[in-house]
């Protein structure tokens, strides 16, 4: 157990490394990288990616994929949107709108957990399904004109620090404790490691895999909500590849693909990370195409990584 835990620090430690490596680089290249608006514009970018990012870490330690969080970003925006030019409050709408994300999660989980499917094939199944309805809702269309309460939640402020940003470091915080300090945590665990013998112990796995994806869920719900507030505007396609990017950065964090292994504090390094990349690649004006096949890489070379760990494990 010692040396588990001693790995997993030297890994966070390693990537706080590359994380003033890829900073150090992009100051040196780019003289505005530095700037406070700049730096601002990487903090809010990052938190959107950061909650989305903290669900998946959960769905990936327990063994599972939810490719289906893109489309609830889009999905749950486009309700809120709908539900604000009815006339509903905003609060209500704002309820109804995380309420969403965790109903699609269910759906999720009770596939997956009483229909038996892989979940790669149920989530890819829902993010069809919610871009077709999305679709269908707006007429591919956009929807905007929210009241001060949605654009508060996308570029107000408390203090010198915007809301998106407090948003995304309480999911992360609250994300910390539930993993690494939780019993729910220990049996997502579990679940990824072993699930058979945590059924066999008594233990109710299916009802866990049903609060697992919920919980992702919601994390996409709340990501939603934060870019329909930045944007102030629904966007139909809005979220639409975000999903590899949580992945990415959940692996790249040190959340093992096999499940049973999972890092908050990575989680929030990689999105650094992967974020700054992308917005030094834009000060450096070079093609958003670049910034796609960069993440692919990332992702890539963190799967290599974790199956690689995954193997030596298993031969000792």
């Amino acid at each position: 157990m010692k040396k588990s835990k001693l790995k997993e620090y030297s890994y966070t430690f390693i990537l706080l490394g590359v994380l003033l490596v890829v900073i150090f680089i992009m100051a040196i290249m780019s003289p505005y990288f530095f700037s406070w608006k700049n730096c601002r514009n990487i903090l809010n970018q990052s938190a959107i990616y950061l909650v989305l990012s903290i669900g998946m870490t959960f769905v990936i330690c327990a063994g599972q994929i939810d490719l289906s969080v893109g489309a609830i970003i889009g999905f749950s925006g486009v309700c809120v949107g709908l539900l604000l030019n009815q006339g509903v409050s905003p609060i209500w709408a704002i309820l109804i709108q995380l309420l969403i994300g965790v109903i699609v999660g269910i759906v999720n989980g009770i596939f997956v957990a009483y229909g038996k499917i892989n979940s790669f094939i149920v989530t890819l199944g829902m993010m069809t399904i919610l871009r077709g309805i999305t679709l269908i809702l707006t007429n591919s269309s956009s929807v905007f004109g929210f009241g001060n309460i949605i654009t508060f939640i996308g570029s107000g402020k408390i203090g010198p620090v915007n809301m998106p940003i407090i948003l995304s470091l309480v999911i992360a915080t609250v994300g910390g404790v539930l993993l690494h300090r939780t019993t729910f945590g220990n049996y997502c665990l579990f679940i990824g490691t072993n699930e058979i013998a945590l059924n066999r112990s008594g233990v109710n796995v299916k009802k866990y895999k049903i609060i697992i994806f919920a919980l992702c869920g919601l994390c996409a719900s709340v990501a939603g909500l934060i870019i329909t507030a930045r944007l102030n505007s629904a966007e139909p396609l809005a979220g639409q590849g975000y999903e590899m990017d949580a992945i990415a950065a959940s692996i790249l964090g040190g959340t093992s693909m096999q499940g049973g292994k999972g890092n908050i504090i990575g989680t929030i390094i990689a999105c650094l990370i992967l974020n700054i990349m992308k917005n030094g690649l834009t000060l450096l004006a070079i093609s958003s195409h670049y910034q796609e096949i960069l993440t692919g890489l990332i992702l890539l070379i963190s799967v290599l990584i974790s199956e690689s760990e995954q193997r030596r494990r298993s031969e000792v």
